[in-house]
């Protein structure tokens, strides 16, 4: 009898040392000391900042420095072309002009003097008076411009007459050549015909 009690003691004892031993293990039940989490540090979170849209020093909205002003372009105003008059001249003229009719030969002269597009009296000329009234319609018709490289003229010989026409008209002095070469030295001789004294070609 006395066996089976210490048995059943033992036993008893037994469990209950097991159970303050579970008692002790588990947290929260105030037996034991509970496991320290360490709080969980979280970063701040970062906020992106608006882009700085402001204008960098030195630099206008417009794209130009301080110190600088933006003046409207201005464009050259060409010239009026010459040989065409805005307005009929004086009709004042002095001119000597020397029509050479080939290399080696004599020139022939002439001499126009005009006065208010007048022939005077010390003219000598095939026709003083067309001729007067030409320089006084065109008192740049004697003034010639250098040919622009592209331009095509035709292939044309007139001859070899040369003309030199020196002197002034209107006060403004001249001294302007002519022969018949091409196409377009035939076509400048025909305008100054009348000053001339012939259209040059088949003369």
């Amino acid at each position: 009898m006395r066996q089976r009690i210490f048995r059943t003691a033992l036993a008893i004892a037994a469990v209950g040392g097991a159970v303050v031993g579970l008692a002790a293990c588990s947290p929260g039940n105030g037996g034991g000391t509970p496991t320290s989490t360490a709080p969980s540090s979280t970063a701040p979170s970062s906020t992106a900042s608006p882009p700085d849209t402001s204008p960098s020093p030195g630099a206008s909205s417009g794209g130009l420095l301080p110190d600088e002003t933006e003046s409207p372009g201005t464009k050259p105003v060409p010239a009026p072309p010459s040989g065409t008059p805005a307005s009929p001249g004086k009709g004042d003229a002095e001119l000597s002009i020397l029509i050479t009719p080939s290399p080696g030969t004599d020139p022939t002269s002439y001499t126009l003097v005009c006065q208010g597009g007048v022939p005077a009296a010390e003219s000598k000329h095939p026709d003083a008076a067309a001729a007067c009234a030409a320089l006084k319609a065109n008192p740049a018709l004697l003034t010639r411009v250098p040919r622009p490289k592209d331009q095509a003229c035709d292939l044309q010989y007139g001859g070899p007459k040369t003309a030199l026409v020196t002197g002034a008209v209107d006060g403004v002095g001249v001294e302007s050549s002519y022969k018949l070469t091409d196409g377009c030295e035939i076509a400048a001789w025909d305008a100054a015909k009348a000053v001339l004294g012939s259209s040059g070609v088949g003369e």
